[in-house]
């Protein structure tokens, strides 16, 4: 199955449409109260999320990304390239 860089699509998603990604990331994982939560600590809990998927061996953890396979992203409802 292909996999694709979390940082990739970071860096397609236009700057300021970046916490709505980490956002909608966080929701689709359960997390609650995600509306009500500061800039800083949506992006440090979507890293964290991104580490619990990775050790639980659901997607692939390089150095300094994240690889998701394509079932992930479509559940996220983002179109792949």
């Amino acid at each position: 199955m292909t996999s694709l860089s979390w940082r990739t699509l970071e860096s397609r998603v236009p700057f300021d449409e970046l916490p709505a990604l980490h956002r909608r990331f966080l929701v689709w994982r359960g997390v609650e109260g995600v509306e009500e939560m500061p800039l800083r600590r949506v992006q440090q809990r979507t890293e964290a999320e991104l580490n619990k998927m990775a050790m639980a061996g659901e997607i692939q953890k390089t150095a300094e990304d994240w690889l998701l396979t394509a079932d992930v992203w479509e559940a996220l409802g983002i179109a792949l390239p």
